[in-house]
């Protein structure tokens, strides 16, 4: 049974080694986090036992199960059951009631989200994002990264226009002209967090800018047409 953990550090538990679940259970193995992994897949537990100290086998995913796993005790847990929408909504739903500070759950369909969401979990859609991802760098060739946080908010990493270099933050002004802010600039490995107005954009720089999608937009339309 997973316990508490008298360590500082937290500790999440994941619900099913699909794809997506196995790939999330990798990166926070790496990351050195207390980490509990559940699935019904033997072969799957015996693959994660390679990464994760704890990985459990279980037979179902009732109430009773889960509560002997030690789940209860993460502070955050994942749902990553995404094809069996029935399993999915009925493992949240006993997660929730577990008192667990966050649970976050895989959907498939707005439909299917939707419902998670008043259960009372935060909902990720993996396969949307990765297409929304995906196909804002094929349409913005200056874009390294794309990661939307909401339909106003988005996080993107822009390689600096040729025409910007030399010129200052304030005369840039991305913020009036395409209503995007820039969190961070990096260069050569090293990386800025507090940009002042003053900053002179050097070659090779890559702006980390928070703002619209459209902003986005309008500012590689702006350095293409230049």
């Amino acid at each position: 049974m997973f316990g508490k953990r008298k360590s500082e550090k937290m500790s999440y538990g994941i619900v099913g080694l699909g794809r997506f679940g196995f790939a999330l259970a990798e990166e926070l193995a790496r990351a050195d986090v207390e980490l509990l992994v559940i699935d019904h897949d033997e072969e799957k537990i015996q693959e994660a036992r390679e990464v994760v100290e704890n990985a459990v086998l279980v037979r179902s995913l009732d109430k009773k199960t889960l509560l002997d796993t030690g789940i209860q005790n993460c502070d955050v847990a994942i749902v990553c059951i995404g094809e069996q929408m029935d399993t999915s909504i009925l493992t949240t739903l006993n997660l929730v009631s577990f008192g667990i500070g966050k649970v976050i759950a895989k959907a498939n369909s707005a439909e299917h989200g939707e419902i998670l969401e008043k259960l009372g979990a935060e909902v990720v859609y993996p396969e949307r994002d990765m297409a929304v991802r995906l196909a804002n760098r094929l349409e913005t060739s200056s874009v390294l990264d794309f990661i939307q946080l909401s339909e106003q908010i988005n996080i993107s990493k822009l390689r600096i226009p040729a025409q910007a270099v030399g010129k200052t933050v304030l005369q840039l002004n991305l913020r009036s002209r395409f209503g995007l802010n820039i969190i961070a600039i990096e260069n050569s490995g090293a990386v800025m967090e507090t940009v002042q107005p003053e900053y002179v954009f050097r070659a090779n720089d890559i702006l980390v800018l928070s703002g619209s999608r459209e902003g986005l937009l309008r500012l590689n339309e702006w350095a293409e047409r230049h």
